[in-house]
């Protein structure tokens, strides 16, 4: 997987950018809001998310890290694409993503072209708990600790098994598949902590199944 480009930007066009690394200029589709940032001639570094199909290889770029994982997690939803997701994060921040994920606000979903009511239902249904809570709720949410004790580990463990070579797209959903196990304990008691190594043993073998 290609992780980030460094490199010169050569050409900027309305869908995209030219990124010059070592004499090689290698296209990447951004949002309107990447674009902005990138100025031909200057250097730049943008994260980046390959997408491997039969006919194309097609790079993404993001100005942050942060909207690349939302990328590649919302493609797990059911009928969303790599093209409907950068059109959802051109429309809307990861922030805000979450936070229209959370409150189940379909009206907020739907301003993205491409997405209907039931699309959005679909979309909050499939991703409810799994972008994390929104930076607004995870304050006001304040005793709860539930929604912010669970992104530590997750956030470990889906580093480490992308760091051993799987997809974004397949660690988050074996920790979706492990998360009920391993926080059972923490239905009872907020406070417990969840054992990283452990829930990264889980979803190995939940990986190591499919």
């Amino acid at each position: 997987m290609i992780a980030h480009l460094n490199g010169t930007v050569s050409a900027v066009a309305p869908d995209g950018a030219v990124i010059d690394v070592g004499g090689v200029g290698l296209l990447v589709q951004c949002t309107p809001g990447t674009l902005a940032g990138l100025r031909p001639g200057e250097r730049a570094r943008v994260a980046t998310s390959l997408v491997v199909r039969e006919d194309a290889l097609t790079l993404y770029g993001f100005a942050t890290e942060d909207e690349r994982a939302t990328f590649e997690l919302l493609q797990t939803a059911t009928g969303v694409g790599p093209r409907l997701a950068l059109a959802m994060l051109a429309v809307l921040s990861p922030d805000a993503l979450r936070r229209a994920v959370a409150t189940e606000d379909l009206a907020a979903l739907t301003t993205v072209p491409g997405i209907g009511r039931k699309g959005a239902q679909r979309i909050v249904l499939e991703l409810a708990g799994r972008l994390g809570p929104p930076a607004d709720l995870t304050v006001q949410g304040g005793g709860r600790g539930a929604g912010g004790a669970a992104a530590p580990w997750r956030e470990q463990v889906r580093a480490g098994l992308v760091s051993l070579g799987w997809l974004a797209r397949e660690a988050d959903q074996a920790i979706a598949a492990v998360e009920p196990e391993l926080a059972g304990g923490a239905a009872e008691s907020p406070e417990a902590p969840v054992d990283v190594a452990a829930a990264l043993r889980a979803a190995l073998r939940v990986l190591g199944r499919s």
